[in-house]
């Protein structure tokens, strides 16, 4: 990825004085701070950034910037990602599943906090020297998300007991975590999954040092933008209520939300067949590949190369990618105005989120340009 340092005033500037063949992606600092600021007002406890979502240099310097301390890693290279731009930075490492080696390459980088879903797991921290905070993290099945991570990672209810009081036993500062699921937009999501919490603490006979209540906050992708500050207002009254006197220290850990709203991409639209088959310099292995998944993002508008807006009555399109692969294909069909033409640019709007940490070269593409705008 080519990342231009030069300051853009907007994507329109760029895209009609340069004229990009190439996918661009569009950084805008101050959405990053905004982000920052608002979980900061209104989240009642300590603010960290899910690494996975973006770990581009110019996210993590500017979230350091904006006062960040604290970085969700799941894996050593995100370790040396955020210790490049942070010697300081604390490091939570909270992917539960991990080699031996990654648990003493963790050791190494000064991680104080981990968390488990098994006992073997457990026993591999024990031997590997780990030392500070273990969160034991849970799984119920709760809905309200795009899809679950309790399919993958996370221990029963009970399970967590013996998971909490094993903990405790071996020395670790004991806390507990979960994650409600990507694109989670449900408050009482979060109301279940602490209510459950307090009461493995109470089973376990343990008193929480702290609890995670993760990640999964939704961006904007359709319609109304999510009211976060509903889900930290009910995550507030939920352990005040379950927990009383003994309420634990509160983290979350938002990746897509904290990060989506600062990037704009735009794809260029390389032919037209047929009247509504759209071939794009962007797909499904670059930085859409999200669409396959989440389905389509409807905040976007057309622009020709000389920076004219289109306005045509909205029309049906097929999206495929740039790879010679069939596929490479956006699913279903995506409304856009009817004038769009050849070399025309779609700009898409909240793409901060896995663009580009899931992008791959497949077929030579997936090489995205990125830019300042400031």
């Amino acid at each position: 990825m080519h990342q231009s340092r030069t300051p853009i005033s907007s994507a329109i500037t760029y895209l009609t004085a340069v004229h990009p063949d190439q996918p661009v992606l569009f950084f805008d600092p101050s959405k990053l701070a905004h982000s920052y600021e608002r979980f900061e007002k209104g989240f009642p406890g300590l603010v960290t950034y899910a690494v996975k979502a973006n770990d581009s240099v110019e996210v993590l310097e500017n979230l350091v910037l904006a006062g960040m301390t604290t970085f969700d890693v799941a894996s050593p290279a995100e370790m040396k990602r955020v210790r490049q731009v942070s010697a300081n930075a604390v490091l939570h490492y909270n992917n539960p599943v991990r080699s031996r080696s990654e648990i003493r390459e963790g050791v190494a980088y000064g991680v104080t906090s981990w968390s488990v879903d098994c006992m073997s797991e457990l026993d591999k921290l024990i031997e590997g020297g780990a030392t500070g905070e273990v969160s034991v993290r849970l799984k119920l099945p709760v809905s309200g998300a795009v899809y679950d991570f309790g399919e993958k990672f996370g221990a029963d209810p009970k399970l967590a007991v013996d998971l909490l009081r094993a903990v405790s036993q071996a020395g670790f500062s004991p806390a507990m975590t979960f994650h409600p699921g990507t694109q989670c937009n449900r408050p009482s999501a979060w109301q279940d999954y602490i209510e459950e919490c307090a009461n493995i603490a109470v089973r376990a006979g343990v008193e929480l040092s702290r609890l995670n209540v993760g990640g999964g906050y939704a961006a904007h992708r359709t319609g109304d933008a999510p009211v976060l500050e509903q889900i930290f207002d009910a995550i507030d009254r939920t352990v005040c209520r379950v927990f009383g006197t003994k309420r634990p220290a509160l983290i979350c850990e938002p990746g897509r939300a904290m990060v989506a709203e600062s990037y704009q991409m735009a794809v260029r639209v390389k032919a037209i067949k047929n009247d509504s088959l759209l071939y794009l310099n962007d797909g499904i292995y670059g930085g859409m590949a999200e669409w396959r998944d989440l389905g389509e993002m409807d905040r976007h508008c057309v622009i020709s190369s000389e920076g004219v807006a289109r306005d045509g009555a909205a029309m049906k399109f097929t999206l495929y990618g740039p790879t010679c692969d069939s596929l490479d294909r956006i699913p279903g069909e995506i409304c856009l105005p009817g004038d769009i033409a050849e070399e025309d640019y779609v700009v898409l709007a909240g793409m901060g989120a896995y663009s580009t940490a899931t992008a791959t070269a497949f077929n030579g593409y997936g090489d995205l340009l990125r830019v300042t705008l400031g």
